[in-house]
């Protein structure tokens, strides 16, 4: 069977065209490089990359032939990208969702994997959060919103549009997927990067960090590895027409990341607060035990994993080839 990954330039995309086509399936990634980018395909054994773009059907439509399963990832996120390009990131979703599962049903598809997000989650009562809570978008003028609601509403389009008319419809709800080389709109990487940058400015080992907030918001990290292998499992044995969360549930607080991150570059840090923007959600930690019933273990903890994802964007994008912090 021959599996489409849209989006399988990007971070997640790429490592899960990496991690199939080792299984020796065949893999066809859809990108238009926008933000994707395209070395991080190199070497994949198999792999047949496609430029195109999830708004366009003709696109999406060329993309799926021959295509069994797809794997829907393309999407505008970061934080940052919410604020400044809300219309973009509402475009991607909404016109690449409707696409997917139109021309799915067209080409005889027999499973769709949606990938929704945490950020259909903001002011949850319930922590760690089950997939059953109720999804809510508290203020629909915040352009914060524009990734939350477009991924709430490509949840509908996916089950009440795709699996209501026979496509087989898994939805998954990755949590903070962490590794190397995940982009910089993050707040792993923005953290080390922005931490590098002030160990040079003040030029000693002890720094003080600007954050957003007082610190004390929590989210759960999950590494690359763990989520390929709860992505197989749910491809596996999902059940059509469910929702999975995707992460660990292990709730950290983002200070608590920025010492971690801080002692892995040999830096004591010292925080100091600042406004949080209008919207940001103050907790946020899923239940996992569903996809655990499929027999998701996480086995990389946030301090076994965060070393090389610091090492990586020291070295490679805030250090330069050397590394020196």
């Amino acid at each position: 069977m021959k599996h489409l990954v849209t989006g399988g330039a990007g971070f997640l995309g790429a490592a899960l065209c990496r991690s199939l086509a080792s299984d020796g399936v065949a893999v066809r990634s859809l990108d238009n490089l926008a933000r994707g980018r395209a070395e991080r395909l190199d070497g994949v054994s198999g792999l047949e990359q496609i430029s195109g773009d999830v708004r366009r059907y003709a696109d999406v439509q060329g993309a799926l032939e021959g295509v069994s399963v797809v794997w829907h990832l393309a999407a505008i996120n970061g934080t940052r990208n919410f604020y400044e390009r809300p219309d973009e990131v509402l475009e991607v979703g909404l016109k690449g969702s409707l696409n997917i599962v139109d021309a799915a049903l067209e080409a005889g598809v027999k499973r769709l994997i949606m990938f929704s997000s945490s950020e259909v989650y903001q002011r949850a009562e319930t922590l760690p959060t089950p997939e059953e809570v109720a999804l809510v978008v508290p203020e629909p003028s915040n352009p914060r919103y524009s990734y939350g609601g477009g991924k709430i509403a490509s949840e509908l389009i996916a089950l009440h549009m795709g699996h209501f008319r026979g496509l087989d419809v898994v939805i998954v709800r990755p949590h903070n997927v962490y590794g190397p080389d995940m982009g910089e709109d993050h707040v792993i990487p923005e953290l080390t990067m922005r931490l590098v940058r002030a160990s040079r400015e003040q030029g000693r080992a002890e720094v003080t960090l600007e954050i957003e907030g007082a610190g004390t918001e929590t989210r759960a990290f999950c590494h690359i590895d763990d989520a390929l292998r709860g992505l197989r499992l749910i491809a596996a044995q999902g059940v059509a027409g469910e929702i999975y969360h995707l992460g660990t549930d292990e709730e950290v607080r983002i200070s608590d990341l920025a010492e971690s991150i801080g002692e892995s570059l040999g830096l004591k840090v010292r925080l100091a607060a600042s406004p949080r923007r209008r919207g940001s959600t103050q907790r946020r930690c899923p239940d996992i035990a569903k996809l655990k019933g499929l027999g998701y273990v996480p086995s990389v903890s946030l301090q076994k994993g965060l070393g090389d994802v610091v090492k990586w964007y020291a070295e490679r994008v805030a250090g330069g080839p050397n590394g020196q912090v």
